[in-house]
């Protein structure tokens, strides 16, 4: 099994590299547009008044954040999306490649899902009306995925590596273009490009004072037509205090709104509920 998702793991970052990948998109209208669906309340939609993040180490490396408690008795799972953009695929966008998926968004507002997505920067410039209004609903929150969806380190499944000396400086232009594309309020949280790291890219980003946030939950949706397989694995994998990996784009993501409208009323039937990566890490320290 470990080695099934390894291999799952290199193809999927392999994929992302060669192809315009993993983007989030917006239809526009307001959260208050479609009434159906479940009531979330005050709190899930929008979480802690501060985002917690966890500190340090002692020796200096930034803390990692996996997953949060396996409490049965309050099952909570955490949906989250990269919009994954490499700082050369600006060409493409403009060419009219799509990168977005209004429908995934839609079918979250509909369904009242909390979600956190990791938006790289060079997205954020191509798409700053939809990184601006996710950033505006009380379901969503947006942290910092890099600017350029390149690797922090050597042999990360085929992604351009980082010099290590730009590492630092790679996430504060992440927080700069989401900041530039009118997020006013991106969360300290970073996720890794290809989730690769070592303990030198967590001592180089120490001092942005971010908490990186991997994830326990692999959803296979990139480049994945089969919807029937991105649920099985979710609903197969997922534990309480789950962090699902899963990406949103219409181009290299075909199968994940339909994925998602069949995973929401399931993990509900088991009586999961859904919350944000900062639900989950202020729940953890709490």
């Amino acid at each position: 099994m470990i080695s099934l998702r390894r291999a799952v793991i290199a193809l999927t970052a392999i994929a992302l590299t060669a192809t315009a990948t993993a983007s989030c998109g917006s239809t526009g209208d307001s959260d208050s547009a479609d009434t159906s669906g479940p009531v979330v309340s005050p709190s899930a939609a929008q979480g802690p008044a501060e985002p917690v993040t966890l500190p340090a180490s002692a020796s200096g490396r930034t803390a990692v954040f996996s997953h949060g408690p396996r409490n049965k008795r309050d099952k909570t799972v955490a949906l989250t999306f990269d919009a994954d953009m490499t700082a050369d695929q600006g060409g493409r966008a403009a060419g009219g490649e799509r990168f977005d998926n209004p429908g995934l968004i839609a079918t979250l507002r509909r369904e009242k899902v909390p979600a956190t997505i990791f938006i790289t920067g060079m997205w954020a410039r191509t798409y700053s009306y939809q990184a601006r209004a996710i950033s505006r609903s009380p379901l969503f929150e947006v942290a910092n995925h890099s600017y350029s969806h390149h690797a922090f380190t050597g042999s990360c499944y085929g992604l351009p590596t980082l010099d290590p000396g730009q590492q630092r400086a790679e996430v504060e232009k992440g927080f700069e273009a989401l900041r530039k594309a009118g997020v006013a309020d991106p969360l300290p949280y970073f996720r890794f490009p290809g989730g690769c790291y070592d303990d030198r890219a967590l001592r180089a980003i120490a001092p942005t004072h971010v908490t990186a946030v991997q994830w326990d939950v692999m959803s296979g949706d990139p480049f994945n037509s089969d919807a029937d397989s991105v649920v099985e694995q979710v609903l197969d994998e997922v534990r309480p205090g789950s962090v699902v990996l899963m990406h949103c784009t219409l181009s290299a993501a075909p199968a994940t709104a339909e994925a998602v409208k069949r995973i929401v009323p399931e993990l509900r039937e088991r009586g999961y509920r859904f919350v944000k990566v900062s639900d989950l890490i202020a729940t953890s320290v709490g």
